[in-house]
């Protein structure tokens, strides 16, 4: 039996993308620190799809040895697709973060994801059908206003997974890495982000996607030939692409 990984699969597009997958007939492991919101997720996926096995690893991956220990304990399981989504941002301007906040999202959004790309390249750089995807933002490719600090960490990853394809393709491996790059999607990240309990997209925000849009986004760019699938920050169209960034 073939798995997909989701990492950030107890809220937003990582929740969306884990039904998605579900009633396509995946069988998921679903890792995310709440393991309440894991427990509904699974009784939900059942649901609609009674076939699909599914795992659930309740995980901080802001701990570096929860990182490893989570990819050990998937040794035995045939992982076919591999998703970075977990992550959280902060918005504020750089004199004014809380160090120990930003600590934990850079060892979230750029060190776990890192780890567990290496891991998953290491094992199945050669296996036919493989598929890596990291989930970054469209201000990993525009730096965003009192959100300098957020967007060097998705720059990282835009970058990181970019170069990763070409890498693979240029060595001749058969697995693929793949970007997603979303814009404001109306999930709870605001309110991390804005250590608020209550934004209202509808009232502060011109443009933005519902999770269940973005996760049939990210649906679509699994399933194609192209390495980028990133969301114009201007008209909020979606685009499936090659590689933005120079690779020299």
């Amino acid at each position: 039996m073939k798995y997909t990984v989701i990492t950030g699969a107890s809220s937003g597009i990582g929740y969306e993308a884990a039904k998605l997958l579900a009633k396509q007939g995946k069988s998921l492991v679903l890792v995310a620190r709440r393991h309440d919101e894991l427990e509904k997720l699974r009784s939900e996926i059942k649901t609609i799809a009674p076939k699909s096995d599914v795992i659930i690893k309740a995980k901080d991956l802001s701990y570096s040895e929860n990182v490893y220990g989570l990819y050990e304990s998937l040794a035995d399981f045939d992982i076919e697709t591999w998703i970075n989504n977990a992550g959280f941002g902060d918005s504020n301007l750089v004199k004014d973060v809380e160090v120990g906040k930003i600590e934990n999202m850079i060892r979230l959004n750029v060190e776990a994801l890192t780890v567990l790309s290496s891991l998953y390249v290491r094992d199945y750089h050669n296996v036919e059908g493989a598929t890596l995807l990291n989930v970054a933002s469209v201000v990993g490719y525009h730096i965003a206003k009192k959100g300098v600090t957020y967007s060097a960490s998705k720059f990282f990853v835009s970058a990181y997974t970019e170069g990763l394809a070409r890498e693979l393709m240029n060595d001749g491996d058969k697995l693929r890495a793949k970007v997603l790059a979303p814009a404001a999607t109306e999930t709870g990240f605001a309110n991390r982000a804005r250590e608020e309990d209550d934004f209202d997209y509808s009232q502060n925000v011109e443009k933005y996607h519902t999770a269940e849009e973005m996760a049939e986004f990210l649906v679509q760019l699994l399933e194609s030939d192209q390495v980028v699938g990133i969301v114009n920050h201007e008209d909020y169209s979606f685009e499936l692409r090659g590689p933005i960034h120079p690779y020299m």
